[in-house]
Order: structure tokens, then C-alpha cells, then sequence
């Protein structure tokens, strides 16, 4: 096994677990969980909810990519893309509106610090892995 893909796969399988399980309260809930006073706009639960069910397929797909981690790399930038311009958007929101709550900024930690590392380490382990000999099958000698 090459050096670093264990821990790779255990920093995203940790990692999914932020959207997955937000998007599962979120979609439970509704914004109300966020401290939203009840009743909440229709309008606003149903676009939370809606943004909830994207970022719990997003939660998916990055668990979908921890095994064969070294060969999912398409996948892997393109799920990356999808939160680096996500953080964005809630940098933009940083500079209009204000700093959001502890939980929010951790997500754009994650967003726009450890996404981009995970997308460089999953790069350099897909070179290395590409350059070692292929290893035998189960059952060749």
C-alpha cells in the first residue's frame, strides 16, 4: 500500500461526515435548527431544504471516492469545484454581511483550506501510485 493513502482516505471518510450529517438534520428540520424563528418563509424552507438534499449528495460523493482514492481523482476535483466555489460564496457573504457563527466559519475552513489540500494530496498520491509497478492479482504469484 503506498504511504499516505490510508490516511487520505481517513481525513475525506472524516470529512464526509460534516455533510452528511448536516444535510440530514437540515433536511429533517429546516432552517429552524438554525436558529430561525418558527414559522419560517416557505420559500426560504424550501430552498434550505433544497440546497440540504445538493449538499448531502455532495457528502455522498465524496465518500464514494475514499475507496481506490488514488483513481478517483476527477471525481474528487470535480466535488472539490463544487465546495471551493460554495466557500467562495460564503467568503463574498463574510465581506458584504459579516462573520457568520463558529459552525459556519468552520465550513469555510473546510471549504476553502482543507478541500484544496486534499485535492493537491490526492494528486501527488495518484502520481506515485501511477509510477509503481502494477501489484499481482489475487491468486497470481
Amino acid at each position: 500500500m503506498t504511504a499516505g493513502r490510508g490516511a487520505l482516505q481517513a481525513v475525506v471518510a472524516l470529512a464526509s461526515i460534516v455533510p452528511l450529517s448536516v444535510a440530514a438534520i437540515s433536511l429533517a428540520r429546516g432552517p429552524v435548527w438554525m436558529g430561525q424563528a418558527a414559522p419560517v418563509a416557505t420559500d426560504l424552507d424550501s430552498h434550505f431544504r433544497y440546497l440540504s438534499g445538493i449538499f448531502l449528495a455532495l457528502g455522498l460523493g465524496f465518500a464514494s471516492c475514499i475507496p481506490g482514492i488514488e483513481r478517483k481523482g476527477p471525481r474528487l476535483r470535480l466535488l472539490g469545484a463544487l465546495v471551493i466555489a460554495g466557500g467562495l460564496g460564503r467568503a463574498w457573504s463574510f465581506i458584504q454581511v459579516g462573520a457568520p457563527s463558529a459552525g459556519h466559519l468552520g465550513g469555510l475552513g473546510i471549504e476553502l483550506g482543507l478541500v484544496p489540500i486534499v485535492l493537491a494530496w490526492q494528486a501527488v498520491l495518484a502520481r506515485r501510485t501511477s509510477s509503481l509497478p502494477p501489484r499481482p492479482r489475487s491468486g497470481q504469484a
